[in-house]
């Protein structure tokens, strides 16, 4: 049974998510393993992934490999870090947009790379994913919204019983 995954901000190959954001790796490569590896045990090769934008860096020149080695079909939430035409030539994502609106099982999600204090429908029940803080609004949630980058998640995709389990906390009663 296809499953579905979110994530954000792997920054693959991007020494600024080494340093500045203070990530547990020795070397870059030692990151960009850890996430792919992370990635593969969470998600199978017929699952879906929401990847909420900053792929990669633009001048890493393993970047289409390590897409080619992330399992999954992935649809990709272009971030403040993803040139199109990048993201375009590694071929990996079955769709690249700014925004998105999916639907599942009846429960409306917002997909966006950077937070939001409104988003479409947001007062109907619609959830709302994002990345780009990198778990900077954690301890202070908005609403239905939730940060699903890999620096709030054990550096790994989650799935959708994941962020349904934590949107039940935010609002007691939704369902999903």
């Amino acid at each position: 049974m296809r499953k579905i995954h979110f994530t954000a901000d792997t920054h693959f190959g991007h020494m600024f998510a080494l340093t500045k954001r203070m990530r547990p790796f020795k070397s870059l490569s030692e990151m960009d393993e850890l996430l792919v590896t992370r990635w593969n045990e969470r998600v199978s090769p017929d699952d879906e992934v929401y990847h909420l934008g900053d792929v990669g860096h633009d001048h890493h020149d393993r970047l289409a490999e390590l897409l080619g080695r992330l399992h999954g079909h992935i649809h990709l939430v272009l971030g403040n870090n993803d040139p199109r035409p990048l993201m375009e030539a590694t071929r990996r994502f079955v769709s690249i947009v700014e925004m998105r609106e999916i639907a599942i099982g009846g429960q409306r999600i917002f997909l966006c790379h950077y937070p939001l204090r409104e988003w479409p429908n947001a007062w109907r029940g619609a959830w709302h994913l994002y990345g780009h803080v990198h778990g900077k609004f954690n301890s202070q949630p908005h609403g239905l919204s939730l940060d699903v980058g890999v620096d709030s998640h054990g550096f790994g995709p989650i799935g959708i019983d994941i962020v349904a389990a934590e949107m039940r906390l935010r609002a007691p009663g939704v369902a999903a």
